[in-house]
């Protein structure tokens, strides 16, 4: 009966929503079509054609009847003067766009599942329920799923392209996100304070009790070795994912500077490419606590706010972080669609003929191609904000800034409720079959307990402190390089 209640209620009704209105009122399809972003038409053959100066060529039966049949492609001289016509995104032109299915079914179920988190703490923080099942984490962990999948498929797309070097890129820097993961990973606590070891220790005294309890012999579930080689792996296929994601993100933010030319827009832009990077020094343990909670006044160190409050503003950071990312969406895709009459006007500048089909593709693949650019854009935001709310669920923080932050205390809830359901000798015993019951349903409430003392809020809080400033690590990394390989090494 835990389960059955307002939480389950508000899943069905998401689930409705998501299947009857989403389709018709889609928040990923108002981030395209909302008159906001102009994409450039491509030119028709007819408009090359008199701009080139060149007559309609002959009718087919005509070219027969002359004797020869003429199948060389239509060219135009590269400096041309040609004008790409623009217009805004509406509704029937993503019908045409490559990965729309997949944007609007991520960026719509990212909506709805932030919803029922939403929804699932405000009923949390006014009923305290404290037997229930909280559901908003099986949603976010469908939404990370979901988020892996898409990179995934990406990732998998750039695998089967045989010319471009991008499958040797995206091999490079998995090698190197695993060399890099191994060298954090033997960082001790004193650097970078994921909580981690302490976790980890948690998790496996927790997990020997258990065992033993069970009348189980065993050494432990895992080593720290072993553990530790998992986690390499793991960041290792989250930087290959992440590789293009980055890069493209340094060139949308180049691009985008020199698109804007207002103050504030480029002060926003770059704190918007500088966000992973406070993300990572929020958990740099000499900056946390020697200038944010303890910082030197004159000789002497004043404490301005207590552990529990530090890790609640930080979580407040990154969510504001991921805002600001979200707001500057705009800009950055603009700055993409942007690349059509670019790359026209570096085409001027060349001598020699293109093909009228060539110079088509090469304007119309750019806007045939903006879901991909959307979700290498959006998949990280997602992937960020929703580990940063298993982490305040899942790890016991607060969202009140003054507020203790208390671990929760399930596993005594469930050992006091296993005790209570055992502990009656004198209550009558109908029959067999009831005491039976009874006695099974104790059996599990114990091992059920059990359970939730061995995957305890600390082991939480050091994989999802850690899987937070592992992303936004490998997100800066990536468009740090892409910044030096747009800004210096094309330029060169």
């Amino acid at each position: 009966m835990g389960v059955i209640g307002v939480q389950l209620v508000v899943t069905m009704v998401m689930a409705s929503v998501i299947q009857k209105i989403i389709p018709h009122y889609s928040f990923a399809r108002w981030l395209l079509c909302s008159g906001s972003l102009r994409w450039y038409q491509h030119p028709t053959e007819d408009e090359l054609r008199s701009l080139a100066g060149k007559q309609k060529g002959q009718k087919r039966k005509d070219r027969k009847y002359n004797g020869h049949i003429d199948n060389k492609p239509l060219t135009v001289p590269k400096d041309i003067d040609l004008q790409l016509e623009t217009k805004y995104i509406a509704e029937v032109d993503t019908l045409a766009l490559h990965y729309f299915p997949e944007f609007q079914w991520l960026v719509d179920f990212t909506l709805a599942a932030t919803l029922v988190y939403l929804i699932t703490e405000a009923y949390y923080s006014v009923a305290q329920p404290s037997a229930e099942m909280n559901i908003s984490v099986v949603w976010c962990l469908l939404v990370l799923a979901f988020v892996v999948k898409t990179l995934f498929s990406i990732t998998a797309h750039y695998f089967k392209l045989e010319e471009g070097g991008e499958r040797s890129l995206c091999i490079t820097f998995g090698f190197f996100f695993f060399v890099k993961a191994m060298a954090i990973l033997i960082v001790t606590e004193n650097y970078l304070e994921f909580g981690l070891e302490t976790g980890f220790e948690n998790f496996s005294d927790s997990a020997l009790r258990f065992l033993e309890n069970q009348g189980l012999d065993s050494q432990g579930p895992i080593s720290k070795l072993t553990f530790k080689l998992i986690l390499a792996l793991l960041c290792s296929l989250i930087g290959a994912f992440l590789t293009f994601p980055g890069l493209r993100l340094a060139q949308m933010h180049l691009d985008a500077l020199t698109l804007t030319h207002n103050k504030l827009t480029q002060t926003l832009l770059h704190m918007n490419f500088l966000s992973p990077l406070i993300m990572v020094l929020l958990w740099v343990k000499p900056i946390t606590k020697d200038y944010i909670m303890n910082p030197t006044f004159g000789k002497e160190s004043v404490p301005l706010m207590s552990e529990q409050t530090f890790d609640t503003l930080r979580l407040w950071a990154i969510i504001g972080l991921c805002v600001l990312r979200l707001g500057m969406m705009r800009h950055h895709l603009q700055a993409y669609l942007n690349l059509a009459q670019k790359g026209v006007e570096q085409m001027k500048k060349e001598a020699g003929r293109i093909s009228t089909v060539d110079l088509q593709k090469m304007v119309a693949r750019v806007f045939y191609y903006l879901c991909v650019i959307a979700l290498q854009y959006v998949a990280p935001l997602i992937m960020l904000l929703h580990t940063t709310l298993l982490l305040k669920t899942l790890g016991g923080h607060s969202w009140g800034v003054y507020a203790e932050g208390d671990l929760p205390c399930a596993h005594d809830l469930n050992s006091g409720a296993a005790v209570s359901a055992t502990a009656d000798p004198i209550a009558p015993v109908d029959s067999a079959l009831e005491a039976g019951a009874r006695v099974s349903v104790a059996q599990l409430s114990v091992a059920l307990g059990g359970l939730r003392t061995v995957f305890s809020p600390l082991l939480f809080r050091g994989l999802f402190s850690f899987f937070t400033w592992w992303i936004a690590a490998c997100l800066f990394s990536t468009s740090l390089f892409g910044l030096f390989y747009h800004q210096y090494l094309m330029a060169a």
